[in-house]
């Protein structure tokens, strides 16, 4: 079979959802399986070795509704992002990656979420194949749309992309890090991913001459609050590369993940793969993600991200069990068998 995939991806920015899409792309290319990758006009011309067939006129929502049902029928069409056509002559293969526009919706546009929520519920009952990414995300799935959860697939994700690229050491110079002197945060300003729960933690890293780095899109501002964590407790990096990322990975103390919802969670995985110890919020995908090779907190309560960095720094021995543990969790997780697992479904 040759198989559609759904290129809006490419018009979107770096996140979760299209480092999924981009990354599984590729490893089905990988495998042999024959595939047109379809966008719409102003994208790039081709996603590593796979060329980009531009196809249609429109942008958006309105080329995904119209343009590409008429480009990819009859073949199957897969949708990695969240979103595919209403109406298409072929099969449709769609994956979801979490229930956040229903479960948090403060994370959202009103008219995103709505939108969301008429396409996830819409799709399953015109004869689409849903697939997630975990366990989780199928169980808050089927109870917002209403399905069975057998009619649900899971598959995995991957975290390997982050070694690809050589890490990029001059990223510590650029913004003052020291080796071993910082914790990392990966984020966005979404509610859900809780960096405000990270206030104490800078207090607590700046008591001891550390500071908290901030990888990712986020106001300063969203520090501020009982731990007054403003000025030189913490260090706002704005968006890196994949090769400054795993140069912060690979120097940090660790990770902190305060997120109270994710679907999956690639930054843990991410940290793993780079023997970086990870803390995170025990809520969402992530724990089913990262088992007993992460520390954890609770997202909200009395054991907090402070907490398990006061353990982590006075704890003999305890980072090097977190790196131990986190490479060899990391290596159950990788983009070919996300791909096959996949293909697996679709046949």
């Amino acid at each position: 079979m040759t198989l559609v995939v759904n290129g809006r991806f490419l018009t979107q920015g770096l996140t979760g959802v299209q480092r999924f899409a981009a990354e599984v792309t590729q490893a089905i290319a990988r495998t042999g399986t024959p595939i047109r990758l379809v966008a719409p006009n102003g994208t790039p011309d081709r996603l590593g070795d796979i060329p980009v067939e531009h196809v249609g006129t429109r942008s958006g929502q309105s080329w995904e509704q119209l343009d590409l049902p008429r480009a990819s029928n009859p073949a199957p069409l897969l949708s990695l992002g969240n979103t595919a056509p209403l109406r298409c002559g072929g099969k449709r293969i769609l994956v979801i990656h979490d229930a956040g526009v229903f479960d948090t919706p403060e994370s959202y546009s009103l008219a995103f979420r709505s939108w969301y929520r008429f396409l996830h519920r819409a799709l399953p009952r015109l004869d689409a194949q849903i697939v997630t990414v975990s366990e989780f995300s199928r169980s808050r799935l089927a109870v917002n749309l209403r399905l069975d959860a057998s009619r649900i697939a899971v598959m995995p994700e991957g975290g390997e992309h982050i070694l690809r690229a050589p890490a990029d050491a001059a990223v510590l110079a650029k913004h003052g890090l020291a080796p071993r002197g910082y914790a990392l945060a990966v984020g966005t300003r979404a509610a859900h991913k809780n960096l405000g729960a990270l206030g104490d933690a800078a207090a607590l890293l700046g008591s001891r001459g550390m500071v908290l780095a901030v990888a990712g899109a986020v106001k300063g501002n969203v520090f501020a609050g009982p731990g007054d964590a403003q000025g030189n407790a913490v260090h706002m990096l704005g968006r890196v590369t994949d090769a400054e990322l795993r140069a912060l990975y690979e120097n940090a103390l660790c990770l902190v993940f305060p997120s109270r919802y994710e679907g999956f969670g690639i930054p843990p995985l991410e940290a793993m793969w780079c023997g970086c110890p990870v803390l995170a919020a025990r809520a969402g995908a992530v724990p089913e993600v990262c088992a007993d090779a992460a520390l954890w907190f609770d997202a909200e309560g009395p054991a907090t991200p402070a907490a398990a960095l006061t353990r982590l720094l006075d704890e003999p021995g305890l980072a090097d069990s977190l790196r131990e543990a986190g490479r060899a969790r990391a290596a159950l997780y990788s983009w070919d068998a996300a791909a096959r697992r996949l293909l697996d479904l679709i046949r």
